[in-house]
């Protein structure tokens, strides 16, 4: 079993060892399961868990400060799952596995995807607060007089580096060529961080492939974007924008959520595939495409199914990791 796993992509981390050794953990964790949807799933749960990534403990806080997590799963046979807004559930992803292996649906929201879990033995009611993310919000100066003012408070933050979800959108930073990773094992690229928070960081996610049966499978989970509005959900749980699978590739996308969304970023990625480039030409290819296209900041991770493993992204940085059982 071979897995990539993603720590985001945004600024770079004030303390990316860490961050590293968790990732590493994650990977090497997934690699030791059985089949490629538990190792995604079993790689994500590391992350989850731990504050140091947005998804699970320590998400991103909405406008209302609540902190809702969302996940997609996908299978080579294109056997698909996603829920969004869940509140107090830290492993979202398997949430997503539920939707995918115990129900007819492909995507579950809100109150009744935090049901489903509750069915299915995931725990919900989680703290999913950190030290970091409590004392963030504690600074903010929120408006309480409606709607129209919190939309007018959150267009002025939302377009700014955020320290608790993604770097800023469209801040003119951005127009950066793909950048590959020559060790897919690591991979972090140094930028022109100027204005952005160093300890930014964003979604997590994982591809996996089975060398014995050449089955394959992407995951993406998150908490969201900081400061967003209450109920506002991304690319992540969007088939073929956060993730995708197809029996040509497994892609895992982390970045400006909504722009991944309006090109379909992970889609491409496996469409250049089909087309016959390898995991890695694609994924560059994909995000130079994605800048051209949108003027913001993505990255993704993705293996086909000859085993080549690809990660580019046009953040300041993106870690990852890979591992084996071989």
């Amino acid at each position: 079993m071979q897995v990539l796993a993603h720590g985001g992509a945004g600024s770079d981390p004030d303390d990316p060892a860490p961050r590293q050794a968790v990732l590493d953990e994650a990977a090497a964790t997934g690699a030791a399961t059985s089949d490629p949807v538990g190792a995604v799933e079993a790689a994500l749960h590391v992350l989850e868990s731990s504050p140091r990534f947005n998804a699970g403990v320590g998400s991103a806080v909405q406008s209302d400060g609540e902190i809702r997590t969302d996940a997609g799963i996908m299978t080579d046979s294109r056997a698909v799952g996603a829920a969004c807004s869940m509140p107090g559930v830290e492993h979202a992803v398997s949430v997503a596995r539920v939707v995918m292996e115990a129900t007819p649906h492909g995507f579950v929201s809100g109150d009744h995807a935090v049901s489903l879990a509750d069915a299915f033995g995931i725990e919900t009611g989680v703290d999913l607060w950190s030290e970091r993310t409590r004392e963030q919000w504690a600074e903010l100066d929120r408006p309480t007089d409606g709607v129209q003012s919190e939309l007018a408070w959150i267009e002025d933050q939302y377009g700014q580096t955020d320290p608790g979800g993604r770097a800023g959108e469209n801040n003119g930073e951005i127009d950066q060529p793909a950048q590959t990773a020559t060790d897919p094992h690591e991979s972090t690229h140094d930028h022109d961080t100027a204005g952005q928070d160093p300890t930014d960081h964003d979604t997590v996610g994982a591809v996996a492939l089975d060398d014995d049966s050449g089955r394959l499978a992407a995951a993406t989970s998150t908490g969201g974007r900081w400061l967003a509005l209450a109920g506002r959900v991304g690319d992540v749980p969007q088939v073929g924008s956060g993730f995708y699978c197809a029996p040509a590739a497994a892609v895992s996308a982390t970045g400006a959520g909504e722009d991944i969304a309006r090109v379909t970023l992970s889609r491409r990625v496996a469409r250049h595939v089909e087309q016959g480039r390898d995991a890695d030409t694609a994924a560059a290819l994909a995000i130079d495409e994605f800048a051209e296209l949108t003027g913001s900041t993505a990255g993704v991770i993705a293996v086909d199914a000859t085993g080549t493993l690809g990660s580019a992204y046009n953040s300041a940085a993106m870690q990852t990791a890979w591992a084996t059982d071989r």
